[in-house]
């Protein structure tokens, strides 16, 4: 139910990977919504599909803790019981960021030796992709945190990226290791000392250069920066198109680079992605964007089920533990 144009992209999306993926997904949510939705597709019947009621939704304009303790049925939540029952084994959604995090928190629980959880999305480079975390699950921090965060994400990116030692970065105002405020400054202490490839600080400019496979940093800062790129990924296009499409000769130029242009698109586009997992809880749950397409519902479900299947929070958790031993 959550999404700038729920139910229905939702189901579309979710369909799609059960149609072309095989994935089974059990819809959650107010069942005569969701209903009128899967009656528009002829298939339904054939796919391994469930539907579970939720009779509420948590809105975007809600406080998440107060809307989740008046609403015990949110959708959110129910979703996210099926997964700590083991009746699922990840949660997609694409609602209230914040209810999905009190959700995930109230009802999975954290790993052992982790204090706030991350979302980690990835985000394109000049040499390949690379994660961001926090990108908003938390947006006050302390160092410890963001140590957390570090190798958190470094295991994550290791699964995602197949990368044996994936390189960190703390973003910050200065590549010198005294550059930022009193949080980087300490948070650069302790990632230096800690059991992951940390190289130093990364300034804004260098986050999509490929200096770093792990980008770390709070919640908001995280939040501001993904949020810019990608205005500005879609400032760009809109000016691009514009720019071929005013003359004969630049029409011309486009037909003759248009494969180029699809593959500069398909990097930058956040939908291909579908929805960036959330660290730190004892359960698996993806988070996408309010107004995600079909295709990014599509790709977040593939995605969940890939990460159940690499056991991505098994992972992280022994990681966790190990690391903080030594």
């Amino acid at each position: 139910m959550g999404g700038d144009e729920a139910p229905a992209k939702i189901v579309d999306g979710a369909l799609a990977a059960a149609r072309h993926s095989g994935v089974a997904v059990t819809l959650v949510g107010q069942t005569s919504a969701i209903d009128a939705e899967l009656a528009r597709h002829a298939d339904r019947h054939s796919l391994d599909l469930v539907v579970v009621e939720a009779p509420d939704v948590v809105a975007m304009s809600e406080s998440p803790g107060q809307a989740l303790r008046r609403k015990p049925r949110a959708s959110v939540r129910v979703a996210t019981e099926l997964v700590a029952r083991g009746d699922a084994a990840g949660v997609v959604t694409a609602g209230h960021t914040g209810a999905a995090v009190v959700a995930a928190h109230s009802v999975l629980g954290m790993l052992p030796r982790v204090d706030r959880p991350a979302l980690a999305p990835a985000i394109p480079t000049r040499t390949g992709m690379a994660v961001l975390l926090d990108a908003g699950a938390t947006v006050e921090c302390r160092a410890s945190y963001l140590l957390q965060f570090g190798i958190m994400g470094a295991v994550y990116a290791g699964v995602l990226l197949g990368i044996a030692e994936p390189r960190v970065g703390l973003l910050s105002i200065g590549e010198e290791e005294g550059k930022g405020n009193e949080l980087t400054r300490e948070a650069y202490q302790l990632l230096k000392s800690a059991p992951v490839r940390f190289v130093g600080n990364v300034e804004a400019r260098d986050v999509f250069s490929g200096k770093a496979d792990v980008i770390v940093c709070d919640g908001f800062t995280g939040n501001v920066a993904l949020k810019l790129s990608e205005g500005l990924v879609e400032t760009v296009e809109e000016l691009l198109g514009a720019e071929l499409s005013s003359t004969f000769s630049s029409q011309v130029g486009y037909l003759l680079s248009r494969r180029a242009f699809r593959r500069f698109r398909k990097r930058v586009d956040y939908s291909e992605y579908g929805a960036a997992p959330l660290l730190g809880v004892s359960g698996l749950m993806l988070i996408g964007h309010g107004r995600s397409s079909p295709k990014a519902i599509r790709n977040a479900v593939v995605a969940a089920s890939r990460f159940a299947a690499d056991g991505v929070v098994a992972r992280v958790a022994a990681r966790m533990a190990l690391a903080m031993e030594q």
